[in-house]
């Protein structure tokens, strides 16, 4: 792409829609016009950018009809299902961020440090993986390369952004002694829910299902054996991961350290004599993948625990697909 793209946000009023515009802004992505866009009830606001502000349009199925480069997604599946492949008739390249083009063979999966080659084989829709995915893959893709896995066994602790505003005014009200729910079936104060999406007849949710096909899908290896149990928790932001990796080849544990301190988009914290290992609240509004509590399990031949931390909103979502977009300029 030689010239600056004409860009659309849509979705841009929502929890990650505005954090679209603030990663944009940060790191200067380059564009010609810029579109905002948004459900009937946001339509008509003003949303400020670089300083300069944009009406809210409402999204139609005429949106496209303008010259429109690149489209990134965050207002939900069904809008997703309908919109996306209008945008992608115009011409458009949608870097979609919800569920709906996941596991669709034809459209890739993609996170930029991981995968970024699969952006080329886009037929006008790329998604953005689950935000739990999306860091995982960071960590787990070099020791991936270098060693192979057999099996990963997560457990999540996410926060509750990941449910957008409901989730966020839930923790709030608990917080308040208001136990009132709008996004959970119990209250989150004071509680863990190991209930994240709906539930589906093999016992599992749908997000820890994602987990398990989309890390299948991205590092390309349906042998990967894969389990998930994902956890919602009392914290605002940044998604805290327990992942146990075990790898075709044997390791050094010091090695798989100093891999991780070498990897694209990923911080090393790991001094637990000195109480360093990643937190959900340092790890809030930044980019990278922080990672620690690195050991061996002794239970199998080649076994690794670690623990990671990011941001959800940030790399698992607004950042991610920015990242994408900016590998579609390139």
């Amino acid at each position: 792409m030689n010239k600056k793209p004409n860009l659309a946000v849509v979705g841009a009023t929502g929890v990650v829609g505005t954090t679209f515009l603030k990663v944009l802004e940060e790191r200067d992505f380059p564009f010609e016009n810029l579109y905002i866009m948004a459900s009937a009830k946001s339509a008509g606001k003003t949303v400020t950018f670089k300083g300069k502000d944009y009406i809210v349009e409402e999204l139609n199925e005429h949106s496209f009809d303008k010259d429109i480069d690149i489209a990134l997604f965050s207002a939900g599946g069904s809008v997703s299902a309908k919109f996306a492949p209008i945008a992608a008739e115009h011409g458009v390249t949608v870097v979609d961020n919800s569920s709906q083009w996941r596991m669709d063979p034809s459209v890739p999966l993609v996170v930029p440090e991981v995968n970024p080659g699969d952006v080329e084989w886009n037929k006008g829709i790329i998604a953005n993986p689950n935000c739990s995915t999306i860091q995982a893959m960071v960590v787990l893709k070099p020791i991936y390369d270098k060693y192979g896995i057999k099996r990963v066994i997560y457990s999540t602790y996410q926060a509750v952004s990941g449910s957008g505003v409901k989730g966020i005014s839930d923790l709030k009200n608990g917080m308040e002694g208001n136990d009132t729910t709008n996004a959970y079936p119990h209250p989150i104060c004071g509680n863990c829910l190991p209930h994240i999406d709906v539930f589906i007849d093999n016992g599992y949710t749908k997000e820890e299902m994602k987990m398990i096909n989309e890390t299948k899908k991205i590092l390309g290896d349906e042998n990967i054996k894969v389990t998930a149990t994902t956890v919602r928790v009392p914290v605002f932001d940044s998604h805290s991961e327990s992942i146990n990796i075990e790898t075709e080849k044997p390791f050094e544990i010091e090695d798989i350290r100093d891999l991780m301190a070498s990897s694209p988009g990923v911080i090393l914290q790991d001094d637990p004599a000195n109480n360093v290992y990643p937190l959900a609240r340092s790890a809030a509004g930044t980019d990278p993948v922080y990672v620690g509590r690195i050991r061996r399990d002794d239970t199998v031949e080649n076994g690794i625990n670690l623990w990671c931390v990011a941001d959800n909103i940030r790399k698992g979502a607004a950042t991610n697909t920015v990242q994408i977009a900016e590998l579609l300029i390139k």
